[in-house]
């Protein structure tokens, strides 16, 4: 047969005794908060309780600082450029810092980070973990230094990013949370700042083990065409591969906690002979620093004469793909709805309508239904004449969440 191609959905699941493990874990927390002037009156007040309870979570032995970002990157605690060990005193100090901070200045986002990224230096092996709040765009750097700060700090810690309001880009923290492994989320009411700090927090000091990697060992005559995380949320590992051998490559997820993450892995293969059976791909969970190895499985494909077994694709790859195709169909009629282009933007999002509803993504349909109006019964939509930027946003964010399959096919 001809078949060159073989996909698979990859569960990973972190279990056990976790939280202990996240005791005994060194963690290092570095806490970004926009002070840029249109942070002023409510945000910044807001900004500040939710720093604080970010403060209030960190469990005793934590290394942390907090940072103040306008056009430059400022300590606000401590005053030099270290991380100081979480105590009674030192949270204190913190929160009085924290107290003390105002809205003033510009924004250079990736200044920020890149400060972050040098207060985590000391601490190589601990999981490094940052929250960055904005509430606008990266005006006060240009693309090049944007990029190149990211790229300095990709690989030294996870971000996760969040945007209060209305007048931030999506994609730009999209773009910062995808180099870092982290998150994106959107804060439209100032006041569910604390809570989500909090949360946060509480998930990274849940974090068990730091800088984990999906090693995938290919054979001789194969190629890994793609590798993505499909759920809880989209993000595409493919060009961050780095050699670890003459056949592996290793991808990385960041830290881990009690969790679990999926998949999706495409390999190219030589055409086989019916009958046959390969490993396509070996993956093994690991640890690169201290070579640990948490978890192995194998990909296995096998050539078939039967045009029922060789054509029928896999439900939970099918449902993936699905998954990837109904983010992109949203970003892309977004994107048309802002140029101009109102015929593609009806179409691309109508058709995401349909895609939501065949999937069980209920959360990502109801997103949607603040957009478009939808007939589920013939499958037609029309665009909103008047759509909040606050839905626009909500719905790019939420683009990238996934549905799991509710329920394995039986038989």
């Amino acid at each position: 047969m001809d078949g060159t191609e073989v996909h698979a959905v990859l569960t990973v699941e972190a279990a056990g005794p976790v939280e202990r493990m996240a005791q005994e874990q060194q963690a290092a927390e570095v806490i970004i908060v926009d002070t840029s002037g249109s942070m002023s009156y409510g945000k910044i007040n807001e900004a500040r309780k939710a720093a604080m309870a970010a403060v209030d979570t960190l469990r005793d032995g934590v290394h942390f600082a907090i940072v103040s970002g306008t056009a430059y990157a400022h300590m606000i605690f401590p005053h030099d450029r270290r991380l100081v060990p979480t105590d009674r005193g030192s949270r204190e100090a913190a929160k009085a810092a924290i107290s003390r901070m105002e809205a003033d200045g510009g924004t250079a986002i990736g200044r920020w980070l890149r400060l972050a990224a040098d207060l985590f230096q000391p601490f190589p092996h601990a999981i490094k973990h940052a929250i960055l709040l904005t509430d606008g765009k990266n005006e006060h750097q240009d693309a090049r230094e944007f990029d190149a700060d990211l790229a300095y700090c990709t690989g030294k810690f996870v971000c996760d990013c969040r945007g209060v309001g209305d007048g931030w880009v999506v994609a730009e923290l999209r773009k910062v949370a995808s180099a870092l492994l982290g998150t994106v989320g959107d804060i439209p009411d100032p006041k569910d700042l604390e809570a989500d700090f909090r949360a946060m927090t509480q998930t990274a000091m849940g974090k068990a083990v730091a800088d984990v990697v999906l090693r995938v060992r290919t054979p001789q005559n194969a190629s890994l065409k793609f590798l993505k995380q499909v759920s809880p949320t989209l993000e595409d590992l493919t060009a961050r591969r780095t050699p670890s051998g003459p056949l592996d490559g290793d991808y990385p997820t960041g830290s881990w906690g009690a969790e679990s993450r999926e998949y999706h892995l495409a390999i190219q293969v030589q055409p086989g002979t019916v009958g046959q059976e390969m490993r396509a791909a070996w993956v093994r969970v690991m640890v690169p620093d201290t070579g640990a190895q948490l978890a192995a499985g194998n990909v296995l494909a096998e050539w078939s004469a039967d045009p029922v077994a060789s054509t029928r694709i896999n439900p939970r790859v099918a449902h993936y793909t699905g998954q990837q195709e109904l983010a992109q169909l949203i970003q892309d009629g977004l994107q048309a709805r802002k140029d101009g282009d109102l015929e593609l933007a009806t179409a691309r999002l109508g058709r995401a309508r349909g895609i939501a509803q065949q999937s069980g993504n209920g959360d990502t349909a109801k997103l949607l239904d603040k957009v478009i109006d939808y007939d589920p019964e013939s499958g037609t939509a029309r665009l909103k004449p008047d759509v909040a930027k606050a839905a626009e946003i909500a719905l790019d964010t939420g683009s990238v969440r996934t549905a799991r399959m509710r329920k394995e096919p039986q038989g």
